[in-house]
């Protein structure tokens, strides 16, 4: 079966991409400001709640867009590495407001109801395993995610998504900011999203008071110490994929 005639994958996803998500979560924050239509959208991503099921969530207080979950994510799944081949994904909404999409283990998956192949199945933990040989990669699974928690294998040309690594996501070790946490519930996650923008005017407040001072070397510093985090995470994880990849004698 071919593409889906009502888009390219490729938009489609990155139109979809935690749209919904940010839309239930921003409207609890500011529910006067968004149109009826945004407001449909919102009651729609609400009715796709969550089982109580573990899955990563970000805080976007503290992600700062880097991508190395989608590197250590790539790292670790893909034969023949590719960022592409991530199960997480960054979003990168604003300078001041980055975050990381991955599935949520819908109960009910939409992803699951919408493959016309019947190549994806919902485990009981709620993960979504797909059948390679069943799977034509017509992108219709990408098209019914709210959360943009599924995408194509760039090599095998077929549906993935997040397994948790068997319980202990890598992405979430390999975080130098600890923006990632496995969580159980929604509610948890529409809280910190709603927390990390209700930050947004105090942090643009303290930028911009560094800046009028002329503080350079405390702008300089904490740059210095979140690029000193990110390089020990990423020399962490090409240490363990050097061991992993490593011939055995």
């Amino acid at each position: 079966m071919g593409s889906n005639p009502n888009g390219p994958a490729k938009f489609q996803l990155k139109k979809r991409r935690g749209i919904l998500f940010m839309l239930n979560t921003v409207l609890i924050v500011l529910p006067t400001q968004f149109p009826a239509s945004a407001c449909s959208m919102a009651k729609e991503a609400q009715e796709l709640k969550p089982v109580s099921r573990k899955f990563v969530s970000v805080d976007p207080a503290k992600c700062t867009g880097c991508g190395i979950c989608e590197y250590v994510c790539a790292s670790e799944k893909c034969e023949h590495w590719t960022p592409l081949g991530s199960r997480i994904r960054v979003m990168r909404i604003t300078p001041m407001l980055n975050a990381a999409m991955t599935c949520k283990f819908c109960k009910d998956a939409p992803c699951v109801k919408a493959c016309p192949e019947d190549a994806l199945v919902q485990s009981e933990n709620g993960v979504i395993i797909v059948d390679e040989k069943k799977c034509s990669a017509c992108d219709w699974c990408i098209q019914a995610c709210p959360y943009g928690g599924i995408a194509l294998d760039p090599d095998k040309r077929v549906a993935i998504a997040c397994d948790l690594c068997g319980g202990e996501p890598k992405c979430i070790d390999s975080c130098p900011e600890e923006a990632l946490q496995l969580v159980s519930d929604d509610g948890t996650t529409e809280k910190t999203f709603a927390a990390a923008l209700a930050k947004i005017p105090s942090e643009i407040e303290r930028l911009n008071n560094l800046v009028k001072k002329k503080a350079w070397a405390t702008m300089i510093a904490e740059a210095e110490e979140r690029a000193k985090r990110t390089t020990q995470k990423l020399e962490a994880i090409d240490k363990r994929k050097y061991q992993k990849d490593k011939p055995k004698v």
